[in-house]
This record gives structure tokens, sequence and C-alpha cells, in this order.
């Protein structure tokens, strides 16, 4: 496993954002595992986030992408660290670009908030976790409606690797498969796992003997090969 994704699975349990127990999913789900973007509140977390983020965009689809999807409204913060921490990381310049709820009639109008996306311009779309693709769904065809736009991929922080609308393909997986681009994550719950158990972070074990027994009942229940 690559050394900065041993560094973000560390960094998600140090941030409060990855958390183990038992938890209630918006699908109804009993999950003994939950992840809440939302918690990343500082400068130097959203520092970190976004270089994490741009290490992984950097490492799946390259640097031939000129702007960076982020739905609202989480993926506004996600875009906007991430852009920065690309130009400082790789000395490239990728604009940032998120959707309004609701279209402004004044001033900047339109549905579009940051920059504008062009025709023949290639994009990468940005999330924190997809479950549902839902998200997806509504901003699809709004990048569409911009012009002849190529999607590059979706990259998002954390597969979860569970079903999504049907048992045999995760949420990923059907957006690869409905939309026609790749998807990708900075990590799995897999190299999770693989990297928290029984190990020591930040000064606490998180995932024991038992937690790795809840977490392999969820997958028995949920999860997709």
């Amino acid at each position: 496993m690559e050394q900065y994704k041993e560094e973000f699975i560390e960094f998600m349990v140090e941030a409060n954002v990855l958390k183990f127990g038992e938890f209630t999913l918006k699908s109804g789900r009993k999950s003994p595992f939950f992840m809440n973007a939302g918690a990343y509140v500082t400068g130097s977390q959203l520092k970190r986030l976004g270089e994490y983020y741009a290490k992984a965009i950097h490492d799946n689809y390259g640097d031939d992408f000129d702007v960076l999807f982020g739905p609202a409204y989480k993926g506004i913060p996600l875009s906007v660290a991430t852009t920065i921490a690309f130009y400082e990381l790789y000395g490239k310049e990728i604009r940032y670009c998120s959707n309004r709820k609701e279209i402004k009639d004044h001033g900047d109008t339109g549905i579009l908030l940051g920059s504008k996306i062009k025709d023949k311009e290639r994009v990468v779309i940005i999330e924190d976790v997809t479950t549902s693709g839902k998200s997806i769904e509504e901003t699809f065809p709004i990048i569409q409606a911009q012009g002849d736009v190529e999607i590059v991929g979706l990259m998002v922080s954390l597969n979860r690797m569970e079903q999504g609308k049907s048992k045999d393909k995760s949420a990923l997986d059907e957006i690869r498969e409905v939309y026609g681009f790749p998807t990708a994550a900075i990590v799995t719950m897999e190299e999770v796992v693989e990297r928290l158990y029984n190990k020591e972070c930040q000064g606490k074990i998180v995932i024991d003997d038992a937690m790795k027994k809840s977490i392999e009942e969820y997958y028995k229940q949920y999860g997709v090969q």
C-alpha cells in the first residue's frame, strides 16, 4: 500500500471522520463503521485532505484535465482544497467548479459556482463518498449541458465496497457502468482494515478482533466482490 494511503487512513481516524461502532446509515443499514467528511473543519485538515485527493487523482488520472468539479455542498471545499494542492504538488493550474442548488439570476448568474466549464474541456468529479450515486444523477446533466465535455473520472475518498442499488455491484461500479467514465477512491475499506486491524493508530487499536468480525459480518450481508 502506498505511503500516502496509509497516512490518509490514519488521518481519517485522527480527524474523527472515520468512526467504528454501531451506526444506522441513511439507507437503513446497520453499519459497524461510519464516515463523515463534514468533520474536516480546520485549515490544516483541509490542506492535508486536498493533498491526499491530489495525489490519488494524479495517480489515477494524471494531470491532463482542466476542471475539478465538486457537487454541492460537500464537494465545494473538496474541489477548492484539491486545486490548491494540485498546484503546490504538481505545478498544474486546475480550475475548480461546483453547482448551485438554486440557479442565481443576478450578478454571477447561472447554476455554476467558480469556473465555467468550456466546450472540449476535460473534467474530474470529486466527492467525499458515494453510496447511491444520487449526486451524480443530479450533476452529470449539468456538466454535459456545458458543451462537448469529457468526464475523465470520479474520485471519492473512501470506497465502502458495498452494494449500491443492485446486490452485485457497488455504487462506484454502477456509476462506471451507467455513465461510462472511470471511478476511483483514495482508499478502500479493505485497505482500511489492512492498515488498522490489531495495529495501533492514534494511541489505540480501533479495529480489534471483535470489530473485524463485525465488519466481516456486515460485508457478508451487504458487500460485493
